[in-house]
Parts: C-alpha cells; sequence; structure tokens
C-alpha cells in the first residue's frame, strides 16, 4: 500500500491540505473502547488525521485588540466547517474511489456524555467521541505542549484538525521524536489569570513519545477576555484557546526561538500584549 498511501498523500496536497498524518490502528491499543476509533469502524485499519493552517494574520485583529471576528470565521468556523470539512470529504471520496470505506469525522469535544444506551453486550453507547488531539500524536503530526495546546512542527498551535477512519492499511507517519516545545516552567505566565499551574505537571505519553503538560483550570478559561472563545459544539468541552493570549503567546515564542518550520518578514507581536485582568480592568 505504500504507492497508494502516496497517491492520497498526493491528492491531499492538490486539494490544499496543510497536514496529513497516518496512524495504524494498533497505536490506538489501550485506549478505552469509549474513544476508540474501532467502536465507530470496526474494521478500520488506518486513522487519517487531516489538517488545515489557521493562517497567522487571522490572529492579527486579537492580537492587535481590533478585530475580533475574523478570527472566529476564517480561523474557526469556517475553516472547520467549510474549508476544511471539504478537503477531508475529498479525501474520503478518493479512498472510496479505490474500493477502500472512509469515515470522516469532524472534531467534536470527546468531553461531550454518552447519548444513549449500548446497542448490545461490551459495546460503549453512542456517540463515542475520539480525542484528536491525542490521535494526532499518534499519527505523528506534533506534540501536546506545556499549556496543554496541541503543536506541530510546521504551524506551531496554528491549526484545525480532522479525521478519517478507513480500512485500507496505510503507510503510517512515524512518531514525531523532536521536541517543539521547551517544556518551560515560564511559559505558565502566558496566561494573565494564572489557569496554567507550573506547580502542577504530569508527564503525557503518547505511543512512547513523553511530553510535559501542566495542569490547566478550564473553569478559568471560560472567563477569559483575552482571545478565549466558548467551544462552538458543546458546553462541556474546552474554550477554544487558539487565538487567546497563551495560545498567541506560544506562536511568538516559537516562532522568535525559531522552534517552527513558519517564518515571516516581521515578527508576530511587536509590543507587550494586551491583557485584561478581569472584567473591565486592562492592562
Amino acid at each position: 500500500m505504500k504507492d497508494f498511501t502516496l497517491q492520497l498523500r498526493d491528492y491531499g496536497g492538490v486539494n490544499r491540505v496543510d497536514l496529513l498524518g497516518i496512524a495504524p490502528i494498533e497505536r490506538f491499543d489501550g485506549v478505552p473502547k469509549e474513544r476508540h476509533p474501532s467502536s465507530i469502524f470496526p474494521e478500520a485499519r488506518s486513522v487519517v488525521v487531516v489538517g488545515k493552517r489557521i493562517t497567522r494574520g487571522v490572529l492579527r485583529g486579537v492580537e492587535e485588540g481590533t478585530q475580533f471576528d475574523l478570527y472566529p470565521m476564517y480561523g474557526r468556523d469556517w475553516l472547520n466547517n467549510r474549508i476544511l470539512a471539504m478537503a477531508t470529504f475529498k479525501l474520503g471520496e478518493f479512498l472510496e474511489d479505490n474500493g477502500w470505506e472512509a469515515v470522516p469525522l469532524p472534531n467534536l469535544p470527546f468531553e461531550v456524555p454518552a447519548l444513549g444506551i449500548p446497542v448490545r453486550p461490551n459495546q460503549p453507547p453512542p456517540n463515542v467521541m475520539i480525542d484528536f488531539e491525542d490521535a494526532a500524536v499518534r499519527a505523528g503530526l506534533g506534540e501536546i505542549g506545556y499549556c496543554g495546546i496541541f503543536l506541530t512542527p510546521q504551524f506551531g498551535p496554528r491549526q484545525r484538525i480532522q479525521m478519517i477512519l478507513t480500512d485500507a492499511k496505510l503507510e503510517p507517519n512515524p512518531i514525531l521524536e523532536k521536541a517543539i516545545c521547551s517544556g518551560s516552567k515560564d511559559h505558565a505566565e502566558f496566561c494573565p489569570l494564572g489557569a496554567i499551574d507550573a506547580s502542577c505537571e504530569t508527564t503525557v505519553e503518547i505511543c512512547g513519545k513523553q511530553m510535559v503538560v501542566a495542569r490547566v483550570d478550564f473553569e478559568k478559561c471560560k472567563t477569559c477576555k483575552n482571545g478565549a472563545y466558548p467551544n462552538p459544539y458543546h458546553v462541556t468541552g474546552k474554550p477554544d484557546r487558539l487565538a487567546a493570549i497563551c495560545a498567541r503567546s506560544c506562536v511568538d515564542y516559537l516562532e522568535t526561538n525559531k522552534a517552527i518550520d513558519s517564518s515571516f518578514h516581521n515578527p508576530f507581536r511587536k509590543r507587550a500584549p494586551w491583557k485584561v485582568i478581569e472584567e473591565r480592568k486592562l492592562l
């Protein structure tokens, strides 16, 4: 299937896919059935994670504190529900045109509780939700950074991802060995609300890759006025932090330290970032 995998990757390139990671289903051994791809598609042999970048300029209005509508459109809603969804679906069509079944999955929060009862013994109740960031690590696309945000070597935190389950046995990506995030406790200072707790760290291990992640108080994130948004899909899901000051500070840090591939003629951050630490109090 090596040649077919190359064809799939080439087709993804034609359809402007920025990231394409493949994990064999065996990399999900040990994942609970309530989060396991095979619970959705028992014949799945490969998990394909598809990504599109959030263009850096989409974050500009939030970084400058002057325009907050562009990011929800081009950085989240349209990017997820139109642009990335179409690219994912086109890859699914390519797989099915070649005789392999494809199950496209949007990135819905895995915190959503079960919505029914099992229809047969030893089966999880619907709806099974997959941890997409965990899957993206298993597919070799990146890592979980210190602040609890998924990072890739191409874009840092600037991407959205979706998924395809298929019965095609595709050539997998290797697990990313190189560390992107430095894991510095100083990164806790990216959050002016103190939601990132450097005194409580966890070593997350996925397919042998170890990542140090600080505890994040997502209840504080829900009150953030510094570019965070409520989860657009379900109240139980984590807030969308990809335009928040923590993720924007991560972009600035990774670019300044040349830790990611993206490079630009001008720096992302040109002055001290604005911060709202409580309602109506601006620093």
